[in-house]
C-alpha cells in the first residue's frame, strides 16, 4: 500500500483518533493562548466584546455578566479575542465611534477608559504578551504536572554499544563512556544527547566523556541522515551512534564475533565467554531485509554467568549494560517543575535551530509541517495512550507561543513590534502603515500554510 493509501485508511478507520485528537488538541491550545489575552485585558480593564474558538460563521455562544460573547465558530483551525475598540480581531485599527451609519456616535469618556486602543503602550503590549506566554506556562504545567504523578522517564547519559563505523566510533568513543557535556552544554539524561545531535544534524560538536576516572574530550560530526515516516513524511536528523539503555541481545541473530563466523547459539556463547571485559565487534542479522548490523560492546563477565543456562522459556542473551531500560523518575513540586522549565527551554531552542536551518537551506523546507502532518502525529500519539497525548500538548503549546512571538505583522509579535516603536518614538505607528504591514503579514502566513500543507500532500502523494 502507497503512504497516501495507508494515511486516508488511518484517518477514516480511525477518525475520532485522529481528526477528533486534532481538534481537541488545538481547540484546548486556541482557548488557553486567546484565554491569556482575555485575561489581561480584563486585568487592565478593558471591555472584551467575544472570544471565539473559531472563525467565521457563528454556531452557538452565550454573553457573560461582563459583555463579552462566548462563542464557538465554524472552522475550529484558530481562534481570537476581541477587543472593545478594534476595527477587527487582529487589531489592526481602531475606530473613534459607537455604532452604524446614522446611529454612530463619538466614544463617551467612560467609554474610552475601557477601550483597547486607549490604553498605555505597556498594558497593551502586556496583553498581547499574554497569549504566548502562557502558551509556555500551560506547557510547563502540564510537563511539572505529569513529572509529578506519572513519572519523567530518565536514562544514563552512558553507551551501551557503539555502532561500527558511526561518527561516534570514527570519533574513538567506547562501551561505557559516560557523556557529561556537550560544547559545555551539561548532560543529565540520554535523552538530551538524542535531542541535541539529532537537531545539530552534521555540525561538529565536542563532548566530554567520562571514562573511568578519567575526564576526555572527543570531537565528533554526527552523520546526516533522511529518513521517512510511515506516511512518507521526511525528517532530516543528525546520528552519532551511541547506543543506550540496552540491557542486551538475544544469541540467535548473532552471525559474527570479532569478524569469526557464527552459525550456532552455542558458537556465540563460547565466542563471548573468551572475551568478556574488553571490546567486541559484534555482527548482528539484519531483520525483515535490513542490512546486518555491528556493534561494538565489552560485556561484563559478572553480569553473564547464566549465559548458556537461561531460565526456562527464555533465549540466551548476552548483557552488555547493567541498565535494562528507562527509569520513571517521580518528581516533588520542585523538581517537577526545574525539569518542565528545562525541558521547554530545550524544545525552544531546538524549534528555533531547525527553523534557522531551513531559512539558511541546511534542513529542506519539506519538514516544515502542514494541518496533515500535526493531525497524523495526533492521531498516532492518541494510539500511544494519554500520556503521549499529555507531552504531544505541551510540545504543541510551545511550538504555538513561539511561533505566535516571531516578528511578522498579524502575529503578536508583529504587535510587539509596533508597540516598541510606538515606545521609542512615543506616538503610535500610522494606522494606514499598520494596516499594509498587516496585509503583508497576512499574505506570508498565508504563503507559508500553503506550502507547508501542499508539501505534507505532495509527500504523501510521490
Amino acid at each position: 500500500m502507497t503512504p497516501i493509501f495507508d494515511m486516508f485508511q488511518l484517518v477514516f478507520t480511525n477518525v475520532w483518533t485522529y481528526a477528533g485528537t486534532f481538534l481537541l488538541v488545538l481547540s484546548i491550545l486556541v482557548f488557553v493562548h486567546e484565554w491569556g489575552h482575555y485575561i489581561v485585558a480584563r486585568l487592565c480593564g478593558v471591555r472584551v466584546e467575544s472570544f471565539s474558538i473559531g472563525f467565521g460563521k457563528e454556531l452557538f455562544g452565550r454573553y457573560d455578566k461582563h459583555g463579552t460573547r462566548w462563542k464557538f465558530s465554524l472552522i475550529p483551525l484558530g481562534g481570537y479575542v476581541k477587543m472593545f475598540g478594534d476595527t477587527d480581531p487582529a487589531s489592526a485599527g481602531h475606530t473613534e465611534t459607537v455604532g452604524e451609519g446614522l446611529k454612530a456616535r463619538p466614544l463617551s469618556p467612560d467609554e474610552r477608559k475601557v477601550a483597547f486602543f486607549a490604553k498605555p503602550v505597556w498594558q497593551r503590549a502586556l496583553i498581547v504578551f499574554a497569549g504566548p506566554a502562557i502558551n509556555f506556562i500551560f506547557a510547563i504545567i502540564l510537563l511539572a504536572g505529569l513529572y509529578m504523578f506519572y513519572g519523567q522517564p530518565v536514562t544514563p547519559p552512558t553507551a551501551a554499544a557503539i555502532i561500527k563505523d558511526s561518527a561516534a566510533d570514527k570519533a574513538g568513543f567506547e562501551p561505557h563512556d559516560r557523556v557529561i557535556a556537550i560544547d559545555g552544554v551539561p548532560v543529565k539524561r540520554f535523552e538530551d544527547i538524542r535531542q541535541t545531535v539529532m537537531v545539530a544534524l552534521d555540525t561538529p560538536m565536542t563532548f566530554t566523556i567520562q571514562r573511568g576516572d578519567k575526564e576526555i574530550e572527543l570531537e565528533a560530526t554526527p552523520k546526516r541522515e533522511t529518513f521517512s515516516d510511515r506516511f512518507g513524511f521526511e525528517h532530516a536528523r543528525g546520528v552519532l551512534g551511541l547506543l543506550g539503555a540496552v540491557n542486551g541481545f538475544g544469541l540467535k541473530n548473532v552471525i559474527a564475533i570479532d569478524g569469526a563466523k557464527i552459525t550456532n547459539e552455542d558458537q556465540a556463547v563460547a565466542g563471548f565467554k573468551k572475551s568478556y571485559d574488553r571490546n567486541m565487534e559484534v555482527t548482528f542479522k539484519g531483520i525483515e531485509g535490513e542490512k546486518d548490523s555491528t556493534l561494538i560492546v565489552r560485556p561484563f563477565k559478572r553480569l553473564n554467568e547464566k549465559l548458556d543456562t537461561p531460565e526456562e522459556g527464555k533465549d540466551k542473551m548476552i548483557i552488555i549494560s547493567e541498565k535494562v531500560g528507562d527509569d520513571i523518575v517521580k518528581h516533588g513540586v520542585g523538581s517537577a517543575l526545574v525539569e518542565a522549565v528545562r525541558e521547554t527551554k530545550e524544545v525552544t531552542v531546538g524549534t528555533l535551530t531547525a527553523l534557522g536551518q531551513i531559512v539558511t537551506g541546511t534542513r529542506s523546507a519539506k519538514e516544515l509541517g502542514g494541518l496533515i502532518r500535526i493531525g497524523a502525529m495526533a492521531g498516532d500519539m492518541a494510539q500511544a495512550g494519554i500520556i503521549a497525548v499529555i507531552t504531544f500538548t505541551a510540545l504543541l503549546s510551545i511550538n504555538l507561543g513561539l511561533i505566535n512571538l516571531f516578528p511578522i505583522p498579524v502575529l503578536d509579535g508583529g504587535h510587539l513590534v509596533f508597540y516598541a516603536l510606538e515606545a521609542l518614538k512615543g506616538s503610535p505607528v500610522p494606522e494606514r502603515a499598520q494596516e499594509y504591514a498587516f496585509r503583508l503579514g497576512f499574505t506570508i502566513l498565508i504563503g507559508i500554510m500553503v506550502f507547508a500543507n501542499l508539501s505534507d500532500i505532495l509527500q504523501l502523494i510521490l
